[in-house]
């Protein structure tokens, strides 16, 4: 499991600006991110190279931020590779919350999961061959 950063702002011009400023001036990297609109409010969600030290960056500048667990495979990035994931994890009566995925020069795909209950998700994963990554580079 790796750790992320979920920031709540006001859905306006200028915040995702705002909050991205913050991580530069403290030489933080964005590994992965969405955005999820909640209406007059949105929620950044990223895994970052400096966890800790985005996360204590980012309350100093007065976010309000939260930190998750989630769930990092990587696979092949072919046709069929997330159904696979998909399919096990429903049939074993996990509910995903939400995913966001991107790809690399590698061929490969790293997804990542936020899940009812991570326990379970992370051993049928695992009986599927599936690569978990504690840190994505």
């Amino acid at each position: 499991m790796i750790k992320q950063i979920s920031v709540f702002v006001e859905n306006k011009p200028g915040r995702l600006a705002a909050v991205t400023e913050v991580l530069t001036k403290h030489d933080i990297n964005i590994r992965a991110f969405t955005i999820a609109d909640a209406g007059d409010f949105g929620i950044i969600r990223m895994v970052v190279d400096k966890t800790d030290e985005a996360y204590k960056a980012l309350k100093e500048a007065g976010f309000t931020v939260r930190l998750t667990d989630v769930l990092a495979v990587e696979v092949e990035d072919k046709p069929g590779a997330l159904h696979r994931i998909a399919k096990a994890l429903g049939d074993a009566g996990v509910n995903i919350d939400y995913v966001y995925a991107f790809t690399s020069e590698k061929h490969k795909a790293l997804i990542i999961f936020r899940v009812n209950n991570k326990e379970k998700a992370k051993e049928v994963l695992e009986n599927l061959g599936v690569l978990f990554k504690g840190e994505i580079s």
